[in-house]
């Protein structure tokens, strides 16, 4: 009788089990799972309107998809500059980013007409605008130029309006303030129409410039001032609401060409229903915000809808307008968001 060692018995055991798990794919092997690393400049917590989105992202994707995607998802600029990571989104290197539109501007120029002052009445109209004509439009256009997809416009946590130390009430009164304001072209502008002093100083500066009197003032969202406690500095706000800034979610060419066909349209409807939830989650904390800031003192006054229509039409007629003959091509956009105001 032939004897067998116990090494070749064991081989052969072996051997058997795979052959019999061959059979058996769904129970024997696992599926790799596709993983998509997605940028983040803000913190990971329920009060930064990036991570709201992303965590309903991630519940809607695992219930269409399982364990087939895995988003892996990185707060802080722990992969860099915002500006950085732009580049690395369109090479593959980052599949994902969240961030405000305004960034995207420095790859399509074109996109800065969302950061002009007025131009939308409220995030439903940003939703509505962008859905629309003007959305598919823009969105084209970054396709063409970068490779890169809009897969969503979602919103920050409230409109922007203007806050200062000593109190505000109109345009007559807002002449010779001065603010701080974001360090672009669209900021620097809307604020020299409406008569104020724009003064680009980095947010990490602007407490203490408030506090010192470097500036006077500066706009931002309610949310942000609660956030970064700006309310022990300004008391009174203007509000204005001169900015519906939009929250864009983008991903690469070569990332959104990895994911599977079967699996993309599973990938669509959790980008969808998270913005559906994400936009009326940031409508309750703007306004939960708004409500903190006066519990807490801050001082509240409308702007007039004299005053907003009478510098709107300043903002068509020179801003909006030299924007337009700029880039002709965002003219029609700039019709479409009109015709989409309720």
């Amino acid at each position: 009788m032939t004897s067998i060692s116990r090494r070749r018995l064991v081989q052969a055991g072996t051997a058997a089990s795979f052959s019999a798990l061959a059979g058996f794919p769904a129970i024997g092997r696992a599926q790799t799972a596709l993983a998509l690393r997605f940028s983040s400049s803000m913190t990971a917590d329920e009060n930064a309107a990036h991570y709201v989105w992303y965590q309903r992202f991630q519940t809607s994707l695992k219930a269409g998809v399982g364990e087939a995607i895995k988003i892996d998802y990185f707060p802080n600029n722990q992969l860099g500059k915002e500006s950085d990571i732009v580049q690395q989104v369109k090479v593959g290197s980052v599949d994902m980013m969240v961030s405000g539109s305004s960034i995207w501007a420095t790859v399509l120029p074109e996109m800065g007409m969302l950061d002009l002052g007025y131009l939308f009445d409220s995030y439903a109209h940003v939703a509505k605008a962008l859905e629309g004509p003007a959305g598919a439009g823009l969105a084209g256009m970054l396709q063409q130029r970068s490779g890169c997809t809009v897969l969503t416009w979602a919103s920050h946590f409230g409109p922007r309006s203007v806050y200062t130390k000593l109190p505000v009430h109109s345009l007559a009164e807002i002449k010779g303030v001065k603010l701080r304001v974001l360090p672009t072209p669209a900021f620097i502008e809307t604020f020299k129409i409406m008569g104020a002093i724009p003064t680009p100083i980095p947010i990490g500066e602007l407490y203490m410039a408030a506090q010192t009197g470097v500036v006077d003032g500066f706009e931002h969202d309610a949310a942000t001032v609660l956030a970064s406690k700006f309310d022990e500095v300004v008391k009174y706000c203007w509000t204005t609401e001169h900015l519906f800034s939009p929250m864009t979610v983008v991903m690469g060419k070569r990332s959104l060409d990895r994911i599977p066909a079967e699996l993309r349209p599973a990938f669509l409807k959790a980008v969808a229903d998270a913005t559906a939830q994400q936009r009326t989650i940031a409508g309750e904390k703007g306004l939960a915000a708004v409500a903190e800031l006066k519990r807490k003192g801050m001082i509240y006054s409308p702007m007039s809808a004299a005053d907003r229509a009478t510098v709107r039409k300043e903002m068509e007629a020179r801003l909006w307008s030299d924007f337009a003959k700029q880039y002709p091509a965002t003219a029609p956009l700039f019709a479409s968001i009109a015709s989409s105001r309720t």
